[in-house]
């Protein structure tokens, strides 16, 4: 955990403060609502279909058990019991009322938290690897990193206004768990060969209306400069990005028409116009940073403890331990991931009951720390082996050890137009019917590793362009339709997803979603072949002919 300074709690309160003051300036009728909307959007609010909707930053996706159960209580005290967990590591809040927003953010902050940046055309919430620091192999910490920037870029001058939103991510091991490539700007940490740690920037990722991979504009900057390079990113698209159509404002436009040599060069020769600006970050600035995480005091414990060998008798048990309990690079320990997509429910919630229990039980056996995933489920990053069995049955209970993790029911979804002023279609009854069309355990782990991405407008809020199957809802003449992608993946091999076929309505989606995968089974080279190396091999139109033989 990272523990925040005065100037930090300061930052938070004054934050606080002067929205609270804008709120009641709003109220009082001072303010028009176009007047107030860049400052709302500044601090997370946004005007949704049926009320405001408030989004929570969780840098990095780190959370304490004291601030998930001030999370809990927001849920509880201002909303209607629950809030949704986003693949941009943050928590959304739908039902909240204007005039007690000011009072859920000091709420917030008495533990850290804020809602600063987390809408509006500047520098987002910084993201990273859910399992940064005690993944195996991973290079070092990248959430050491990821704060860094979020010191540097938090109400940053020149990059509050920026043409568009603007979004970072990190990761330090070998497989991609923060989908950097899709990204405006993704960073892999490595070391050089002379044994530097440093980054390969990548840069033009994104989706939406326009979807692009993003591309390597630097394979090696020293981390030392790695703040003066981002700038120097920054300054280039702050002064040719479109500001003139929203639809063209993204940095991946800008590098699309200037192609990534000419964007590179540009960079380049900002950086080094830059000179000496005082962004280095020498030895000392990065371990005052790195000095302020704390790490757990772990046991010396044996890999495979008594208690986990006879719990291993248990069937139930010993599903969700192969599916949802991965490797730590700490002998004795291990990763728990929650799974927050049981049957019929909506992907990514948690009622504040949940949230509670989580801190609850993260106390007693995660060192009191929680990570918020990508994929919308959360983690316990330091579980002893010995504690697996206890934590299963406590986790079961609270309806957490649904033992879908990256299986064909772990689906990613917007909330879609039951919620979103923007959406043309419904994404959470999809999901809420695949995971009951495949509810089965057994076939679930027939079909293996498997990742469908539902969202209801083309802003692509669920990242259905790079779901192994992606469904994006449209409107047709008044009705919902949904168009179906194959083929997509978000890891460090990233590619966008190839259209299936036609769009199809909401009745049919689900009968297609199962056709599709009785494609697949029928497909495949073997049993290990997963779909979206299926889908490499064949192509989409061995799949397409089955699918739409018979519509």
């Amino acid at each position: 955990m990272y523990a925040y300074d005065e100037l930090d709690r300061t930052l938070i309160n004054e934050r606080v403060s002067e929205f609270r003051d804008q709120v009641k300036r709003r109220l009082s009728g001072e303010l028009t609502e176009d007047e107030f909307k860049i400052l709302r959007l500044q601090n997370g609010v946004y005007l949704q279909l049926h009320a405001y909707m408030f989004r929570v930053a969780i840098p990095y996706g780190t959370l304490s058990s004291k601030q998930l159960r001030r999370l809990a209580h927001v849920a509880r005290r201002y909303d209607r019991g629950y809030g949704h967990f986003t693949t941009r590591q943050n928590i959304q809040f739908n039902w909240i009322k204007l005039a007690e927003l000011p009072d859920a953010l000091s709420d917030l902050a008495e533990v850290g938290i804020h809602a600063m940046q987390t809408s509006g055309n500047n520098m987002r919430n910084v993201t990273s690897d859910q399992w940064a620091g005690v993944a195996p192999g991973e290079i070092e910490d990248p959430r050491i990193w990821s704060e860094l920037i979020r010191q540097h870029t938090t109400l940053h001058p020149e990059f509050s206004f920026l043409p568009r939103k603007f979004k970072i991510a990190i990761t330090a091991a070998e497989h991609d768990r923060a989908a950097i490539k899709i990204h405006d700007i993704g960073l892999r940490l490595h070391k050089n060969a002379d044994g530097e740690t440093g980054f390969e920037v990548l840069v033009g990722g994104g989706l939406g209306r326009t979807p692009f991979i993003a591309k390597t504009i630097k394979p090696f900057v020293s981390g030392r400069d790695i703040l003066s390079y981002i700038e120097a990113i920054l300054r280039v698209y702050n002064q040719y990005g479109r500001r003139d159509n929203i639809y063209k404002a993204r940095i991946k436009i800008l590098v699309h028409e200037l192609g990534i040599e000419k964007f590179a060069k540009e960079v380049e020769e900002e950086w080094k116009a830059m000179g000496d600006v005082g962004l280095t970050l020498d030895h000392a600035a990065i371990e005052e940073v790195r000095s302020r995480f704390s790490y757990p005091a772990y046991e010396k414990l044996p890999h495979m403890p008594d208690e986990l060998k006879q719990a291993a008798h248990d069937p139930l048990f010993e599903r969700w331990r192969k599916n949802s309990v991965s490797a730590h690079k700490v002998q004795g320990y291990s990763i728990v991931t929650l799974s927050l997509k049981p049957v019929g429910g909506p992907p990514g919630d948690a009622t504040a009951e949940q949230m509670d229990a989580v801190a609850d039980l993260a106390d007693k056996y995660s060192f009191g720390e929680i990570r918020v995933g990508h994929e919308q489920n959360l983690a316990l990053p330091h579980v002893a082996k010995r504690d697996l069995p206890p934590l299963f049955k406590a986790l079961d209970r609270l309806g957490l050890a649904t033992p879908n993790v990256n299986l064909v029911t772990d689906i990613i979804a917007c909330p879609g137009l039951d919620y979103c002023s923007l959406a043309n279609a419904r994404s959470i009854p999809i999901a809420q019917e695949l995971t009951r069309r495949f509810a089965n355990h057994d076939t679930a782990d027939l079909i293996g590793r498997l990742h469908i991405n539902i969202s209801g407008c083309i802003n692509a809020c669920g990242h259905h362009h790079v779901g192994h199957i992606g469904i994006l809802g449209v409107e047709k003449n008044g009705e919902e339709f949904y168009q179906i992608t194959i083929g997509g993946r978000a890891d460090e091999n990233a590619q966008l997803g190839t259209l299936i076929g036609p769009a199809v309505p909401y009745a049919e989606v689900a009968d297609v979603i199962e056709d599709i995968v009785e494609a697949y089974l029928a497909l495949r080279d073997r049993p290990e072949e997963l779909f979206v190396d299926t889908v490499k091999r064949l192509g989409v139109e061995p799949i397409r002919e089955r699918v739409y033989a018979t519509r």
